[in-house]
């Protein structure tokens, strides 16, 4: 049923694309859930080329400390984590990604991993 939730995800950021926009916030998180349903294949490639394409648009569109973009980046951060051809530069754009967002949020959870 994966296949067909990513059929569905590809109709739905089309629509968005259409009717609102490639930088409106509602397109981008659309784009978000496209690219879980990517990971949920394993499609590291694409996931990772659109994750990239849809974060540099919230960027761009909402501000680097949008919640929106967070998102955005976490989705990134995911791809390059979990994907099994993952080297240390995807490694530390995770971490680098994760203490952002710590930041903006001002989080302080106890976590060491940060810190190494």
């Amino acid at each position: 049923r994966l296949d067909e939730a990513l059929v569905l995800r590809r109709e739905i950021f089309a629509r968005r694309v259409d009717t609102l926009g490639v930088s409106h916030e509602r397109t981008i998180l659309t784009g978000n859930n496209l690219v879980i349903s990517l990971q949920n294949l394993e499609l590291w490639d694409e996931a990772r080329t659109f994750a990239r394409t849809n974060l540099s648009v919230a960027r761009r569109s909402l501000g680097a400390d949008h919640a929106s973009t967070l998102f955005a980046c976490k989705r990134l951060s995911d791809c390059l984590f979990k994907d099994p051809a993952a080297n240390r530069d995807y490694l530390r754009f995770y971490i680098n990604a994760a203490a952002s967002t710590r930041t903006v949020l001002d989080l302080n959870t106890g976590d060491d991993l940060l810190e190494a």
